[in-house]
């Protein structure tokens, strides 16, 4: 879900501009490589002069364009310009849910983190290896229900800005304050469990731990 590439062409050591045929491609290779070839006498009228070109020949690609996720100057910009995604399904739902009810009344920065929550334990291979797994699992967000996760308001701009910002995540296409947190909570509570972990960021009423 994440991708630049430089490439260049490079030509043999010599090549011919004007392809040889019969007596003439015999004669090209009698000549030295650095010199014209003199036209056969049979053919001085008709054929064009032949030159060589001597050494290296590089010819350099045009750069390609890198693939980059700041097209847009801030992460409102790119929740804005994603505004019109189509409504997710499968592992990216799940993943917008997460946002949605863990998040929606936080900066777009604090809903980008706990995106990255989930991704993060996704891919950790201590928790559940998908997204959906990762929001079910029991006792990890009040919002689940029975192992269910209950359907947002899909008219509401909370849900449109939650859907973009899981498609910035997945892609990761803006990086995130909460880097390769894999815990968090609110800010109003202090869980045991907080002490044995590495503060990464505080964004608004979430603190975010490795």
């Amino acid at each position: 879900m994440r991708l630049p590439f430089s490439a260049r062409a490079i030509a043999p050591a010599a090549f011919v501009i004007v392809t040889l045929s019969g007596a003439v491609a015999a004669d090209v290779h009698a000549q030295n490589l650095a010199e014209p070839l003199a036209p056969a006498e049979s053919a001085q009228s008709a054929e064009p002069e032949i030159r060589f070109v001597p050494g290296a020949v590089v010819q350099e690609l045009p750069a390609p364009t890198e693939f980059t996720s700041s097209d847009h100057d801030s992460l409102t910009e790119l929740v804005a310009a994603n505004g019109a995604a189509p409504e997710p399904t499968g592992e990216l739902l799940c993943l917008a849910q997460a946002v949605y009810f863990e998040a929606r009344g936080e900066p777009l920065s604090g809903q980008l983190a706990v995106a990255q929550v989930v991704i993060n334990r996704a891919e950790s291979g201590r928790f559940a290896a998908s997204y959906c797994g990762v929001v079910t699992q029991p006792a990890q967000f009040s919002f689940v229900r029975r192992g269910r996760i209950p359907a947002p308001n899909a008219g509401s701009a909370a849900w449109i800005r939650a859907k973009a910002v899981a498609l910035i995540a997945d892609q990761g296409l803006w990086p995130s304050e909460a880097g390769d947190a894999l815990y968090f909570h609110a800010s109003s509570v202090r869980p045991g469990w907080a002490r044995a972990r590495t503060t990464l960021a505080t964004i608004d009423r979430h603190v975010f731990y490795r």
